[in-house]
Formats: structure tokens, sequence, C-alpha cells
């Protein structure tokens, strides 16, 4: 007998190799491109730590005098948000998944309208009307309308 056949067989050997296989592509991704965006309401929290320290480092006359009233605003408008993430995170994973429903739902009513206008063509008239092929042929798929709802992947 071999020496590969004395040893016994791991039976997770293919899960172990896509494991380090995916760890490695983690980890070349962080290195590549930073680490990943945490969820949204960390976001939020990122978002309005960077707008109160840019405002406060904002040194300029017109601030001078208003300084203590603007760094009181910032307070206030952090103590405001803040109890809202620590209570529901989730509502601004939902919120985020719904931006980006109605992102995909404007393209698609964008490109539907290009692809109407593309499909029209100008006239003896000029006026713009279906183009020739369009309507002498009744199964153009064209004709149809909508084809129904349509999951667009933005990441």
């Amino acid at each position: 007998m071999s020496e590969a056949t004395d040893r016994p067989v791991d039976g997770d050997a293919w899960a172990d190799a896509c494991a380090e296989d995916l760890a490695a592509e983690k980890a070349r991704r962080r290195a590549e491109y930073g680490p990943p965006p945490g969820s949204a309401a960390e976001e939020l929290r990122k978002l309005v730590d960077a707008v109160a320290d840019k405002v406060s480092s904002l040194q300029t006359p017109l601030f001078g005098v208003a300084a203590p009233a603007v760094q009181q605003a910032i307070r206030q408008a952090k103590s405001a948000v803040e109890p809202v993430i620590e209570r529901n995170p989730q509502v601004f994973d939902h919120l985020a998944a719904a931006g980006n429903e109605l992102l995909a739902a404007y393209r698609s009513a964008v490109e539907g309208q290009e692809s109407r206008w593309t499909r029209t063509t100008e006239g003896a008239s000029g006026t713009e009307g279906p183009s020739k092929k369009a309507a002498d042929d009744p199964s153009d798929p064209r004709d149809e309308g909508p084809s129904g709802t349509e999951r667009i992947d933005l990441d």
C-alpha cells in the first residue's frame, strides 16, 4: 500500500478547503478594498460623527461668534439620533433596502421609457410614431407591454 492510502480519509476535506479559500478571498478583498461597510445603523452613526467632526473643525469668522451654539446643536443632534439607532437598528437596514428597491424601480422605468423612445422613428410629417417594422408585425414582443417585475442586483 502507498503512503496516501494508509492515512485516514477526512470526510470534511472539501468543506475545509472551501472554508480556507473563502477566508483567503475575504482577506484579499479586505486588503484591496478595506473593511466591508457595516449595517445601515453603524453607517448612520459614522455619518453623524463625521459631520460633527467636520463642523467642529471649521474655523471661520462666521462660526467664531456662533461656535458655542453650533457645538450645542451638534451635541443635541447626536443625543437625539443615538437612542433611535440603539433601539431600532434594523429599521435603518429596512430603509436602506427600501431605497435600493426604489432605485431599481426608477431604473426600470427609465429603461422602459428609453426603449420606447428608441422604437420610434420620425415620420415624413416630422411627427414621431412607431417604427414600420413594429407596426407591421403583430407578434412583435415589444408590443406585449411590461414583462412583470425584475430584480436588479445593484451590488
